[in-house]
C-alpha cells in the first residue's frame, strides 16, 4: 500500500510539472486517505512597452532668442560638420530670418531661413507677404528640413561659390557675402547677422566645430528678457516680433518723434533683428 501511495505522488508530481511553470503541491492526510492540491500562479501580465519619442523635448527659456539657440545649436553644428557652413552663421540667420522662432512663416510651415519656393520645389507651398504680397515659400514637415534645405540652397547653387571660398571662421565675410549674393535685399543685413553673432558669441559653435578657438569680436554686451542689449554704456533695442515704434518710444519714454530721429528714420516701418538707439 505504501509502495503504491508513493508511485501515485510521484506520477502526480510529474504530470503537474509537465503542465504548469510553478507548480506548487500540498499534502494532508486523514487515516488512509490522501488528498493533493495543486495551485497553478497565474501568469504575470507584461508592461506595454513605451515607445521612445525621436525628437528631444524643446529647451525652454525666458528669452526666445536663448531658447532657440539651445535648441537648434546641435543642429547648426552638424550642418557645419557635412557642409562647410560656419554654425554662427546659420543660426544668424536663423534668428534673423525666424524672430528666433516666432514668426507665423515659421509657426505655419517651419520655414526658418525664408527660403522661397523657386523653380523645381515640389514640396509644400504656402503664401506669405514678403518682398511682394503673396509670395510663395517653402513649407517643411519638420524643422530639421528647414536647416538641411538651407544648407544645400547655399552649397548647390553657383551664386554661393565664393562664399565657401572664405575661411570658415570668417563670420563676417560669410555675412558680407550672403548679402552680395542676393540671399537679403535688406542693405543692413549683414550688420544683422554679425550684430545677432557677437551679442550671443554664436562664433563659440564654430570652435566647437573645428575643435580649436575661432577668434570673434566679444561685444561688453549683456542681453535680459526684453531683448535690450547694453553695449558700451550706450542703450539699444533690437526689435522684435509685435514691436512698433510706438512700444518703442514708450518703453524708453521716448516720443515717436525723437526715436526716428536718433535713428535717422523716414517712415515708420522696422524689421525683425533691426537694432535701434534708445538712449536720448
Amino acid at each position: 500500500m505504501k509502495f503504491k501511495m508513493q508511485s501515485l505522488l510521484l506520477l502526480v508530481i510529474f504530470i503537474v510539472s509537465c503542465t504548469a511553470k510553478k507548480p506548487v503541491i500540498t499534502q494532508s492526510s486523514k487515516n488512509s486517505s490522501v488528498k493533493f492540491e495543486v495551485v497553478i500562479e497565474p501568469a504575470k501580465k507584461k508592461e506595454p512597452v513605451k515607445k521612445k519619442t525621436s525628437r528631444e523635448k524643446k529647451p525652454t527659456h525666458s528669452n526666445p532668442k536663448i531658447a532657440y539657440i539651445e535648441r537648434y545649436k546641435e543642429v547648426a553644428m552638424e550642418e557645419m560638420r557635412r557642409y562647410k557652413i560656419p554654425a554662427s552663421i546659420t543660426l544668424a540667420q536663423g534668428m534673423v530670418e525666424s524672430g528666433s522662432g516666432q514668426s507665423n512663416l515659421v509657426r505655419r510651415s517651419n520655414n526658418h531661413f525664408g527660403i522661397k519656393c523657386h523653380k523645381g520645389w515640389t514640396g509644400g507651398r504656402t503664401y506669405h507677404d514678403d518682398d511682394k504680397k503673396g509670395e510663395c515659400f517653402r513649407v517643411y514637415k519638420h524643422p530639421e528640413k528647414s536647416y538641411r534645405d538651407h544648407s544645400l540652397f547655399l552649397a548647390e547653387r553657383s551664386r554661393y561659390a565664393a562664399l565657401f571660398d572664405l575661411k570658415i571662421t570668417d563670420y563676417k565675410g560669410w555675412a558680407k557675402g550672403l548679402r552680395k549674393a542676393g540671399y537679403a535685399t535688406d542693405k543692413n543685413y549683414p550688420k544683422k547677422l554679425i550684430a545677432v553673432i557677437e551679442a550671443h558669441e554664436l562664433y563659440r559653435y564654430d570652435s566647437e566645430v573645428l575643435g580649436k578657438k575661432v577668434k570673434g569680436k566679444r561685444k561688453t554686451t549683456t542681453t535680459n528678457t526684453d531683448g535690450i542689449y547694453f553695449s558700451n554704456s550706450k542703450k539699444r533695442h533690437v526689435v522684435e516680433k509685435g514691436d512698433t515704434l510706438y512700444s518703442i518710444s514708450k518703453r524708453y519714454g521716448l516720443s515717436v518723434d525723437q526715436l526716428k530721429a536718433m535713428n535717422r528714420l523716414r517712415g515708420n516701418e522696422i524689421s525683425i533683428g533691426q537694432e535701434l538707439k534708445v538712449s536720448k
